[in-house]
């Protein structure tokens, strides 16, 4: 028997009855409203998340301005800490501390002067890719909706295009050639369209040259004059003076443009 008829003589479709209870109850929820509503777009608006991000990064920074990290190289490992254990919290507080904008440089040095050059390498690669991870993903999450839509000046675009179309070999010349700071390069990637496991894996292979020439010289640095010191020296040197070179080449480039 149909379900209905038309005065016409033609049929209707049927609606099954768990569909039209389904269709009712959607009809009947009302779209949110209301102060609630509001304060719900208000807080998770993109500049909310923005204002989110640096008052978690001041906080950060006013608190290795308080703890002084540099202090290890002068004071030492706690002794409570040693092998293995002590690794892994020195990575782990490595990667912390780049967040909070302390450079490199110094955490590098402390890593070869308190686990000589190997285990201290090891330390401090594993502390930049945590790093770099964590500002990425959180100028990724609360920055980048907001800051996107101000890249407008020719310099922003040409970088936010650089990265966000060869995501890989960017990060990696900018890890091999010293000059970018490395928070910058966090949150400049962040904000691009650079995937996530290309920023990662770019900043491991490119931070390896870098990174071992600074734990040798913190291992070293009772000797300076030894030929690893010197050496390590150099290979600080070279890939910054090159940095500088491809910078100027390439502020040329772009002005051409």
């Amino acid at each position: 028997m149909l379900d209905a008829t038309t005065r016409s003589g033609g049929t209707a479709a049927a609606v099954p009855p768990v569909a039209a209870v389904e269709l009712a109850g959607a009809a009947a929820v009302p779209a949110p409203t209301g102060l609630a509503a509001r304060c719900t777009r208000v807080l998770f608006s993109p500049w909310s998340r923005l204002s989110l991000l640096v008052a978690v990064l001041a906080s950060a920074a006013v608190g290795m301005l308080l703890f002084e990290p540099q202090r290890l190289l002068a004071d030492g490992w706690p002794p409570q800490l040693s092998g293995a254990a002590a690794t892994v919290v020195f990575a782990v507080a490595y990667g912390l501390c780049t967040v909070a904008f302390v450079p490199r440089p110094l955490l590098n040095l402390a890593a070869g002067a308190l686990f000589g050059s190997q285990l201290g390498l090891a330390a401090a690669l594993a502390g930049t890719v945590l790093g770099a991870g964590l500002a990425f993903g959180l100028g990724r999450t609360l920055g980048q909706d907001a800051l996107r839509p101000l890249l407008r000046g020719r310099w922003l675009r040409a970088a936010d295009g650089q990265l966000s179309k060869h995501g890989f070999r960017s990060m990696l010349a900018v890890r091999l050639f010293p000059g970018v700071p490395f928070w910058a390069a966090n949150y400049c990637a962040a904000v691009s369209r650079m995937g996530y496991v290309p920023f990662l894996l770019a900043t491991a292979l490119g931070s390896i040259p870098n990174t071992a020439a600074y734990a040798v010289a913190g291992a070293r640095a009772s000797t300076p004059t030894s030929p690893a010191f010197l050496i390590a020296l150099a290979c600080i040197a070279v890939p910054a003076l090159a940095g500088v070179v491809v910078a100027w080449r390439k502020r040329h480039h772009l002005r051409g443009r």
